[in-house]
């Protein structure tokens, strides 16, 4: 048990190359078609290489991905809910053939594993989303990741790792399958419950989890995912920070915390039995399994794409094929006049019960408002403002476009001198032209991926100001509405509802005085030579 639990399929996995092979791979690999991974496909293929796929030893082939597909077994009969595949598209897959290798390279380009190619196939994608996710709709995120995002060509094969991705946060919380069971042996931990989470936790959580450890007589692994979660999410930088600041609320030497590089899929029931799976090649004998696990809220008809405890039912159903323990537990909710936190199914109808939802929750850190002691503790709330500021000590962005000539300038150079006046923030001045002549200098006629550039980077300035709670006054020279949607683009990207700290002016002066002023070469290509 514990350190010595058996892995799933009978043996971990370890797909990483001794030292000398590792380094004949990588020269040969220069000679090799080359993949760039997607963010979804890098966190696949670090634990299909650390043996937390086990017993995969690289992406799924058709004739395991149909009975995946179909029965939730490899073509061995081994029980696994989830297809791992890598897709690419038929541009690069159209010279491959079966039996030949391919490098697997990061966005950096740097090398992490070859493939040796076994199968080359189409998947039918509808088909996929029906067995998967057990629906179409595109409002569920797997779906809409699958039909929008995918390419179209799988490939299947076995990896062979060269070198594991980087991580540049949180190194001392990240450990692979086999250091985890070498701390629990090490520990003396026998029993194992883990929990899986993609929020911050608050009371309820530590409860629910506290409650669990107890009723298994177990140690807790607190196991949160740091890879792609579901959009909107709170960033696992936080979520990370919070999570230690929760760990002295737990007895000594009960909780441990370390993170794992999962792409979500957000599959509900099936997703919950992968999640369990996974848990116990890390040596976990116990899973903790809630009220829509895994789920991704409502669909396009405003009901949930899976009941409250579906993913409870399957893992019932299939708890020989999995090999580790299900610890079942309702909504917690917090008792009022007990002044503690209980099971939903232990509160009769009659009883008052207090609760926040995420909304809630958003509101009140986007006001400044309080949030309970009993709903979470300060120092986890210190985290969460941190990251959510209020909004009226947030920046703000206010950013002048237009035609030169139409009083851009005049109006920005204005309003900055009123903001000092009134003194605060501090306040910058992104100037167009400025930038522009600085990049532009030099050059003979103007280059337009240049220009672009430039107006990324003045995006970037004003979204950081914004972030840091400076005012930041922008102008820059532009006839129509499409850098004005990048800006709102860009700052939607920095948080969510964050496009509220912009705001747009567009000047409109004569259109003769612009025509008569000088364009610092923008619009020369408009004009005939």
């Amino acid at each position: 048990m514990g350190a010595f639990k058996e892995p799933h399929g009978g043996e971990l996995k370890n797909g990483y190359l001794s030292a000398s092979a590792a380094a004949d791979e990588k020269k040969r690999s220069r000679e090799l078609p080359s993949w760039d991974l997607t963010m979804r496909q890098l966190c696949d293929l670090e634990l299909l290489l650390n043996g937390a796929f086990s017993p995969l030893d690289g992406f799924l082939g058709e004739s395991d991905y149909d009975p995946v597909l179909a029965d939730m077994r490899l073509a061995s009969g081994v029980f696994w809910p989830m297809p791992i595949t890598l897709d690419v598209d038929e541009r690069f897959a159209e010279p491959l053939r079966e039996g030949e290798t391919i490098a697997l390279r990061d966005v950096e380009g740097v090398l992490i594993a070859t493939l040796e190619i076994s199968s080359i196939f189409r998947p039918d994608r509808q088909r996929e989303a029906r067995a998967v996710f057990g629906t179409l709709d595109t409002a569920h995120p797997g779906v809409n990741h699958l039909r929008n995002r995918t390419h179209p060509v799988y490939l299947g094969g076995r990896v062979k790792g060269i070198e594991a991705p980087t991580h540049y946060d949180f190194k001392h919380l990240r450990n692979d399958p086999q250091e985890l069971r070498d701390q629990f042996r090490k520990l003396g931990w026998r029993r194992v419950v883990a929990f899986q989470t993609r929020n911050p936790m608050h009371r309820a959580h530590q409860e629910l989890t506290f409650r669990a450890a107890r009723e298994a007589e177990a140690n807790l692994l607190i196991h949160p995912v740091v890879g792609m979660t579901q959009p909107g999410d709170v960033d696992h930088f936080t979520r990370v920070r919070c999570y230690e600041q929760l760990l002295p609320h737990y007895p000594e030497q009960t909780t441990m915390l370390s993170l794992l590089p999962l792409a979500m899929r957000m599959a509900g029931p099936r997703e919950a039995a992968w999640h369990a799976l996974i848990r116990k090649n890390f040596g976990c004998t116990h899973f903790i399994v809630g009220r829509d696990h895994a789920g991704p809220g409502a669909g396009s008809d405003g009901k949930p794409f899976y009941g409250p405890y579906d993913a409870q039912r399957l893992m019932t159903e299939y708890e020989e094929d999995l090999g580790i323990t299900m610890v079942p537990f309702r909504n917690m909710v917090y008792v009022e006049d007990r002044a503690r936190y209980l099971p939903q199914d232990e509160v009769s109808e009659d009883t008052r019960t207090l609760a926040i939802s995420g909304t809630e929750l958003r509101r009140r850190l986007r006001d400044g408002l309080e949030i309970p002691d009993w709903f979470s503790f300060p120092e986890v709330v210190a985290e969460l403002r941190r990251t959510h500021p209020p909004r009226h000590t947030q920046g703000f962005t206010v950013f002048f476009t237009g035609l030169s000539g139409s009083g851009k300038s005049t109006a920005a150079n204005a309003l900055m001198v009123k903001l000092m006046e009134m003194g605060g923030r501090q306040v910058s001045l992104l100037d167009g032209s400025l930038k522009r002549t600085r990049i532009l200098q030099g050059t003979p006629r103007p280059q337009y991926p240049e220009d672009r550039l430039r107006r990324k980077r003045n995006h970037q300035e004003r979204r950081h100001c914004a972030l840091r709670t400076d005012r930041a006054v922008c102008r820059d020279a532009q006839a129509r509405s499409r850098n004005d949607r990048a800006a709102r683009r860009f700052h939607r990207g920095s948080r969510r509802n964050a496009d509220r700290s912009l705001r747009t002016t567009r000047p409109q002066g004569p259109l003769r005085e612009s025509a008569r002023r000088p364009d610092q070469g923008i619009h020369r290509h408009q004009r005939p030579l």
